[in-house]
């Protein structure tokens, strides 16, 4: 522990070329971050300051300091146990935002369980493969998602009422102090988080107790937070930048995760929160920093004191406007469900637009040529393994494959890089793309184009828009008997709505032959140069 707190102090006064240069990953042999930090260090030295805050809910605004947060998820975890919650057991985690998600996440944590997080948007199908692939053993939902859930062999714990389910509520009558029956091991399994992937099987990423706790001290000082701060994150639980904004970043620095609970966006109820609530920190995706610039930005006196996003490439108008408005740059980064944060730009150095940044603390990037693997200033950026970064994962759930080879850990992204050492981020080795900040697998989206009957062969790629960035757009050559016409796109589009969560639905459609290779493969790359040609009709972007 006081290794790890060393090198968090060190991070929160340290400029960038002194933590470049002088940071050293904290490598404990014992570390439960719950138990020895959250518990030990902020509830014990910090117990009246607000670690979570909770506005626009159904319930209205509610706060919880570090010592409250720490007492009910002791009770949690008590009764988790109870209910037969063991170490190295799996625990599906699938709830909104709301206060039990963080006291579920400390108390699977305290106990040794392995959490994976999953979004309320899953449909059954989706939560099926799910279940079966990550071996869970256990499940807390919200009860209003209790119907999603098959009759397979595993607790259920509901949050609410649902009928043949265990009551979340019952926890808060158990003991408000937690001692676990043996210490945790850093190396042990933390965290699993299913990837989009470019296959119908996304692959499963595992974290430890040390990769993402201590991995994120470099997300800690990418956003450059601080103790005491204000920190809103626009992003849903289930996705991993929720875990790097909403919990580890945030409460490694010591400051308060403020979370807006909304049922639909609204730019100027963001903004509202923003100012009322005194946020010093904000993070959101482009999709996000896109919906704010039509609003008056002049309008809002805001205490923000720096701003950042991630998720895909940031407009150089949208920070000139910001910057115009507010007086504050946005700050672009990058980083993966398998990483912490990697590249950044830091609070205090110069900012290139368009550039991801350089290299953060405790991370070096080499960009390798994808054809002769030679490293150079343009390739796919790479991860030396020697020595290995605390914030890369331990690896994929059934083998890393290509992931790890060479010394290497391959993002799969492409990117390069300028004299002064900032790297701006070229695009996906594969076809995955983004979408309102999540990412795309196109073979997923195939596939359920392809169990409708009219549907004979489909290909999926990114059709730009003014507000997501880019939409699921379906390129679809028909079944003998269908026509193509506007009953057979409805019908197709129904079929999607029906077997797809909302955010991976086709929002596009077009019928005709697919360009193939002689070997008959489907050549998607001229689908996608084709689209950025293409200008669509207002009506078509609020379709």
């Amino acid at each position: 522990m006081s290794d790890f707190r060393m090198a968090r102090d060190f991070l929160l006064s340290a400029d960038y070329a002194t933590a470049r240069r002088e940071f050293r990953w904290p490598e404990p042999a014992e570390f439960n971050w719950a138990l020895d930090w959250f518990d030990g260090v902020l509830a014990a030295e910090t117990p009246d300051a607000v670690a979570l805050r909770i506005v626009g809910g159904e319930s209205g605004p509610v706060s919880y300091t570090f010592a409250e947060l720490s007492a009910r998820s002791s009770q949690v975890a008590h009764w988790l146990r109870e209910q037969g919650v063991n170490r190295g057991d799996r625990v599906l985690l699938m709830l909104g935002n709301q206060a039990e998600l963080w006291e579920a996440l400390l108390a699977a944590m305290k106990l040794g369980a392995v959490i994976i997080p999953a979004t309320t948007l899953l449909t059954a199908k989706d939560i099926t493969e799910r279940v079966e692939r990550g071996g869970v053993a256990h499940v807390i939902a919200n009860a209003s998602d209790a119907g999603k859930f098959d009759q397979g062999e595993y607790t259920r714990i509901a949050v609410g009422d649902a009928y043949g389910w265990l009551p979340f509520h019952e926890a808060y009558e158990l003991d408000t102090t937690f001692t676990p029956e043996v210490p945790t091991r850093a190396g042990d399994t933390l965290l699993l988080y299913f990837t989009s992937g470019t296959t119908s099987q996304p692959k499963l990423v595992e974290h430890t107790h040390a990769s993402y706790p201590i991995g994120h001290l470099s997300t800690m000082y990418w956003i450059g937070l601080r103790p005491g701060d204000v920190h809103l994150n626009v992003s849903s639980p289930g996705w991993a930048k929720h875990a790097w904004s909403n919990v580890f970043a945030p409460w490694n620095a010591g400051a308060t995760v403020l979370i807006h609970d909304y049922q639909r966006f609204s730019a100027p109820a963001l903004l509202e929160v923003l100012r009322d609530e005194a946020v010093t920190t904000f993070c959101a995706p482009p999709t996000v920093w896109r919906m704010l610039i039509q609003e008056d930005l002049t309008a809002w006196r805001l205490p923000l004191r720096t701003a950042v996003a991630a998720g895909e490439p940031l407009n150089p108008e949208i920070i000139d406007q910001v910057s115009k408005a507010w007086g504050i740059t946005i700050r672009d980064g990058y980083g993966q469900t398998e990483t912490t944060a990697q590249i950044g730009n830091v609070p205090g150095e110069a900012l290139k637009p368009g550039s991801m940044g350089r290299p953060l603390p405790g991370y070096d990037v080499v960009l390798l040529d994808p054809h002769t693997g030679e490293p150079g200033d343009d390739g796919e950026l790479c991860l030396p393994l020697d020595p290995r970064p605390m914030g890369l994962m331990a690896g994929y759930v059934g083998g890393s494959g290509e992931a790890m080879r060479d010394g290497y850990y391959h993002t799969g992204d492409m990117a390069t890089r300028d004299d002064d050492g900032y790297i701006t981020y070229v695009g996906r080795t594969d076809d995955v793309f983004k979408a309102s900040d999540y990412r795309i697998s196109p073979f997923e989206l195939e596939s359920v184009l392809l169990e409708h009957e009219a549907v004979a062969e489909a290909a999926v790629v990114p059709a730009p828009d003014p507000v997501r960035l880019a939409v699921p757009k379906a390129y679809v050559t028909l079944a003998p008997g269908y026509e193509p016409d506007e009953e057979t796109a409805r019908a197709i589009f129904q079929h999607c709505r029906r077997e797809l969560a909302p955010y991976k639905r086709v929002r596009r459609l077009e019928f005709g032959e697919l360009p193939k290779t002689i070997s008959g493969k489907i050549r998607r790359v001229e689908l996608r140069v084709r689209e950025p040609r293409r200008e669509y009709r207002e009506e078509e972007f609020n379709r």
